[in-house]
């Protein structure tokens, strides 16, 4: 479906329940399948990755088609190589069968995984033939993917030999490997990160019930949108101060576009602050997710500034930084934006709507991948969205 999108007065008002995190949910999930006693997951992420990968997990068939998951779909590569005696295929969407595998499948492999691929080398479908894994001391590029890591680091603490887990080259979105960490923490695994090694010995999680706090990076399209607007009074239910996301770097970073906020009772609440200057040149290797809405931003506002740090975002569900560049160049058209099956082209082009008038989105169901009520929440800050015939 397609909808047209505007704002009339430009000033927004709300006090929005921002979705649970995908990431804790998935990494959680996981967690859960791997302890030995059951626990309960409270404000699960109901967005379709997560309930892809609950699925999954709860019915493990024989054939599991994980969609476009991609998240879900790099964490349980890992999972099902650590099942004895089972045989699985695992698939997707045509565009995850176009991300990169062969990073994760490879030390998996050294770990004494049995993995074949169907098709194309390197990308999915893979036939898995679970069986117990050795572990010890392996090695993995961190410059592919942090999730391959996360992956690897959840099945750990099952691993005959535990695993010791030299990470080369350079890190990307290493906030999330220690999200992964700290979850693991929080089920009593004990693990170590010095210089560029990870030890985690064979040991058990232990159950307790978790409370998945609100998502960041969802967080980041309502500092985009006071960013944009007139004026502004949004409070965001949900996030913690103290979150283990490293999406919550948004706050420091949206100081500087005039955004300040402050915990109040559990809320946030977002507040104008003084025009700074903006950094000429911003690195955003932590925390790649962020592009999308800071680059729009920046645009509507006439900001120029150089990114670093983007090299992950080209296997993305589209090639992020491509797909931005185009779309950018319609909004003096007038054109159509597309959103390329991506949840996050969607979310960063809606508030645009506070500077460059009405827009009409295509495919906007894409938010359903992460943050299913954003269009309902958009209605509650004053949009206007219209839903036109496909």
């Amino acid at each position: 479906m397609n909808y047209k999108i505007s704002h009339p007065s430009k000033i927004v008002t709300c006090d929005i329940n921002l979705p649970s995190s995908k990431s804790i949910s998935n990494r959680l999930l996981i967690i859960k399948a791997l302890a030995k006693n059951d626990f309960k997951i409270k404000n699960l992420s109901n967005s379709n990755d997560t309930k892809i990968l609950s699925q999954a997990l709860n019915t493990l068939e024989k054939t599991i088609n994980i969609n476009d998951a991609g998240t879900s779909f790099r964490f349980i590569t890992s999972f099902l190589a650590l099942q004895p005696n089972k045989e699985f295929v695992l698939t997707g969407s045509d565009r995850l069968k176009e991300r990169p595998i062969k990073e994760l499948v490879q030390t998996l492999q050294r770990m004494g995984a049995k993995i074949e691929y169907l098709d194309k080398e390197g990308f999915a479908p893979l036939k898995i033939l679970g069986r117990k894994l050795n572990g010890g001391g392996i090695e993995i590029n961190g410059g592919t993917s942090s999730q391959f890591i996360s992956s690897i680091l959840l099945i750990a603490p099952n691993l005959e030999k535990g695993i010791k887990l030299k990470i080369t080259g350079k890190i990307v979105s290493k906030p999330y490997i220690l999200m992964t960490l700290q979850l693991m923490n929080e089920f009593k695994i004990k693990w170590t990160w010095k210089g560029d090694t990870i030890r985690i010995k064979k040991q058990p999680y232990i159950s307790k019930d978790y409370y998945v706090e609100s998502d960041w990076s969802a967080a980041s399209f309502w500092f985009q949108i006071a960013a944009l607007s007139n004026d502004f009074n949004i409070t965001l239910n949900g996030l913690k101060k103290d979150s283990i996301q490293g999406d919550k770097k948004v706050l420091e970073i949206f100081k500087n576009i005039r955004v300040s906020s402050v915990f109040k009772n559990e809320k946030l609440i977002l507040t104008q602050t003084k025009k700074k200057s903006f950094a000429k040149e911003i690195n955003l290797i932590e925390t790649p997710d962020l592009y999308q809405p800071l680059k729009c931003t920046l645009f509507a506002k006439n900001i120029i500034t150089k990114f670093t740090g983007l090299e992950t975002l080209k296997n993305k569900e589209t090639d992020r930084v491509s797909a931005v560049k185009k779309e950018l160049g319609k909004l003096t058209r007038k054109a159509p934006i597309e959103t390329y099956n991506d949840h996050r082209m969607a979310m960063s082009f809606a508030p645009l709507c506070l500077k460059f008038e009405e827009l009409q989105i295509n495919n906007i169901e894409v938010v359903n991948k992460s943050y299913p009520k954003f269009w309902d929440d958009l209605i509650k800050g004053g949009f206007i969205i219209s839903p036109l015939a496909d």
